[in-house]
C-alpha cells in the first residue's frame, strides 16, 4: 500500500486555489471589476448565469477556510492575488484595503504553519486594462510588471514561494481564440499577441521577484496534457504535433530560451515572422527555480480538413468508452506519468511540482455526507503515477490538489465540483467529503 512517506520526508503537500474562484466580495473594499465579473454578466456565457460575485465568499470566511486547509493534514496554501483588488484601474491608484486583505490571509497562514504559495496572474485581469486591448495591447507588460513589482514588495518578507502566472495556454486560448472564456476574444489575431505579451510577461514577472524578493524560490505553471493519436494514420500523428505545439510546448520553450516551437507547422512560423519574435527571444526566457505541471487528462486527437487551421479534432473519453470525470475528461493515470516525463526532459527544467490535479463528479449530498471514492480513486491512481516518475529519479518537489472546496469554476459556473469539501453556494456551510477525510488519513500516516 502506498504511503505518504514514500515521497520523502521533505515533500509538499498543498491545496491550489485562485482569487477569482473563491473570494466573492468582487465589487466592494475598494476592489475595481475583472474581466470575469463583466464576462459573466453577458448572456449565455455561464452556464446557468451564474456569477463570481459571492463565490465561495472566502474574503470573509479565510480563517474557516484556512483552518480547514490545516485540519486536512496540508501544509502549503496556494492562492493567488486579485489584481483588480490591488489596482482596481489596472495601474496607478493601489487599494489598501487590498494590500491588507491579503496581508491578514498570509499572516494567518503563518500562524496556523502552513506555507503560502501567491500566484500573481490567475486570470483575472481588470476590466480597465481589457478595454485597452488587455493581453493584446504591449502595454500590458508594463503594467503588469507594476503589479508584480508592487505584490513583492508589500509581501516579499513574509513570503517566499511565488507562481508568476497561471496555465498562460489555457487564459490565452480560451479567452482570446475561442471566446469561451473571459475576455471572449476570438481569432488567431487577439490569440497571438496574447501569446507573445504573456511569454514575456511571465519572464519579466520572474525577474522582478527575483530582484524584489531575497531567498525567493520562483515558478510558473502550464497545463499540459499527453497528445496521443486516435489512430496510426500519419494524419492523425501530424495533428498530435500541432496540437501538442500549442498546448504543451507553445510558453514552456519561450522560457528555456529557445523561442517560440512551430513544429514545421505555417502558421506558426507566420506568427514567429508576423510578429518578430526573434527580437524578445532572450526577454521570454528566465531560469525559474521549478516549474508547475498542471494536468487533469490526455487528450486523443484526430485529423479533421473540416477545422479551421488546426485540421485536428478531439475524440471525447465517452466515444471511445473510456472512463471519465464529469467535466467530460479521461481518467488516466498513465498519461498523468507521461507528461511528467515529457517536462522532465527538458534540459533546463531543475524541479517539478504539481501545482494542480483534482478531478469533478457528480457529488451527492446524503444525510449530512459526500460519498466520493471515485475521487479518491482517481487521486490515488494519480498518485501512483507520481511516485513512479519519482523514483526514476525526476526532482518532483510537491503536489497541490485542485482543490480545497467547490467554487466557481469559470464557464462551467456552480455546476463543476473539484473540490475536497462540499460548497452550500446558499448558505456557504463547509462539509469535508470522504475524499477529504481520505486526504486527512493519508498525510497522518
Amino acid at each position: 500500500m502506498m504511503k505518504v512517506t514514500d515521497f520523502g520526508n521533505d515533500f509538499l503537500w498543498g491545496i491550489a486555489t485562485a482569487a477569482a474562484q473563491i473570494e466573492g466580495a468582487s465589487n466592494t473594499y475598494g476592489k475595481g471589476a475583472s474581466i470575469w465579473d463583466t464576462f459573466s454578466r453577458r448572456n449565455g456565457k455561464i452556464k446557468k448565469g451564474h456569477r463570481p460575485t459571492i463565490a465561495c465568499d472566502f474574503y470573509h470566511q479565510y480563517k474557516k477556510d484556512l483552518a480547514l486547509v490545516k485540519a486536512l493534514g496540508f501544509k502549503i496554501f496556494r492562492f493567488s492575488i486579485s489584481w483588480a483588488r490591488i489596482f482596481p484601474y489596472g495601474s496607478g491608484y493601489i487599494n489598501q484595503e487590498g494590500i491588507k486583505f491579503y496581508h491578514q490571509v498570509i499572516d494567518e497562514c503563518l500562524t496556523l504553519g502552513l506555507i503560502p504559495y501567491i500566484t500573481l496572474y490567475h486570470w483575472d485581469l481588470p476590466e480597465a486594462l481589457s478595454k485597452n486591448g488587455g493581453w493584446t495591447s504591449f502595454s500590458i507588460n508594463r503594467d503588469f510588471n507594476q503589479f508584480v513589482s508592487t505584490c513583492a514588495k508589500a509581501y516579499g518578507d513574509k513570503v517566499k514561494d511565488w507562481l508568476v502566472i497561471n496555465e498562460p495556454f489555457g487564459f490565452t486560448s480560451l479567452g482570446y481564440m475561442l471566446g469561451v472564456h473571459a475576455p471572449g476574444e476570438t481569432g488567431l489575431h487577439h490569440f497571438f499577441a496574447a501569446v507573445q505579451h504573456t511569454a514575456i510577461a511571465q519572464a519579466d514577472g520572474g525577474r522582478i521577484l527575483r530582484a524584489e524578493v531575497s531567498e525567493a524560490n520562483i515558478g510558473t505553471t502550464f497545463s499540459c496534457a499527453q497528445i496521443l493519436p486516435y489512430s496510426t494514420a500519419e494524419a492523425d500523428s501530424l495533428a498530435v504535433k500541432r496540437i501538442d505545439c500549442l498546448m504543451n510546448r507553445l510558453f514552456i520553450e519561450p522560457v528555456m530560451g529557445m523561442g517560440f516551437p512551430d513544429a514545421g507547422w505555417d502558421v506558426l512560423e507566420k506568427f514567429k515572422i508576423s510578429h518578430s519574435t526573434w527580437r524578445y527571444q532572450e526577454r521570454m526566457s528566465f531560469d525559474f527555480d521549478f516549474i508547475g505541471l498542471q494536468n487533469y487528462f490526455p487528450l486523443v486527437i484526430k485529423f479533421n480538413a473540416f477545422v479551421p487551421v488546426i485540421q485536428a479534432w478531439e475524440v471525447k473519453a465517452k466515444k471511445r468508452n473510456k472512463p471519465h470525470t464529469a467535466m467530460g475528461w479521461e481518467i488516466n493515470d498513465e498519461s498523468f506519468y507521461h507528461i511528467i516525463k515529457q517536462f522532465a526532459a527538458y534540459p533546463k527544467v531543475k524541479r517539478i511540482m504539481i501545482t494542480e490535479n483534482g478531478a469533478a463528479f457528480q457529488d451527492r449530498l446524503l444525510n449530512g455526507r459526500i460519498d466520493d471514492k471515485e475521487r479518491i480513486a482517481y487521486f490515488k491512481s494519480h498518485l501512483q503515477a507520481l511516485l513512479k516518475a519519482k523514483n526514476e529519479g525526476i526532482d518532483i518537489v510537491g503536489y497541490l490538489v485542485w482543490t480545497l472546496m467547490d467554487n466557481f469554476e469559470w464557464a462551467e459556473g456552480y455546476q463543476a465540483r473539484f473540490g475536497l469539501v462540499y460548497t452550500n453556494f446558499n448558505t456557504q456551510q463547509r462539509i469535508i467529503k470522504d475524499s477529504g477525510y481520505w486526504w486527512k488519513s493519508f498525510l497522518d500516516r
